[in-house]
């Protein structure tokens, strides 16, 4: 936690050096931070910061690549005089554990058009979805688990 404070502290402070507040820059002062950091790594201390990193990007770019097909499936369907969706209802068994991984996968799920977390079972092993396209419950179930969930295990562990 320490090195990210410090690594936006450095984009902050590039910005504020440069004179342009743009997104840019502070992109830019971020990625010359995490360089710095990384080449005085060893005065940070221990931090898995550096592994984190990649995989948080990395997350950020696949989910913004869904978000993008989800809604252009979505708007699709919306202007087409022949309707695609299937409504439905699915349970999704859960591998994550606690309470923030849950609430991470289900506001990810919230946020992606065509799909809703409707609730979570009592013992927290199953995710009820409520998704626009249900052509088959099972592929739904498996693109949810290998897809977001997977990744969203990967951050959090």
């Amino acid at each position: 936690m320490r090195a990210l404070v410090l690594n936006l502290f450095l984009a902050i402070v590039w910005v504020g050096l440069t004179g342009r507040a743009t997104a840019g820059g502070l992109v830019f002062g971020f990625l010359l931070g995490y360089l710095l950091l990384l080449w005085l790594r060893r005065l940070i201390g221990p931090t898995t910061y550096f592994e984190k990193l990649p995989g948080v990007l990395s997350f950020m770019l696949f989910y913004a690549r869904e978000m993008v097909r989800a809604n252009l499936r979505v708007a699709r369907d919306v202007i087409s005089i022949r309707r695609k969706s299937r409504p439905g209802i699915v349970a999704v068994p859960l591998d994550l554990t606690t309470d923030l991984e849950i609430t991470v996968l289900t506001i990810l799920l919230a946020l992606t058009p065509g799909t809703f977390g409707l609730d979570v079972s009592g013992d927290r092993t199953v995710l009820f979805v409520h998704a626009m396209f249900v052509d088959s419950a099972d592929a739904l179930r498996a693109t949810i688990k290998s897809d977001l969930e997977r990744r969203v295990k990967e951050l959090f562990r």
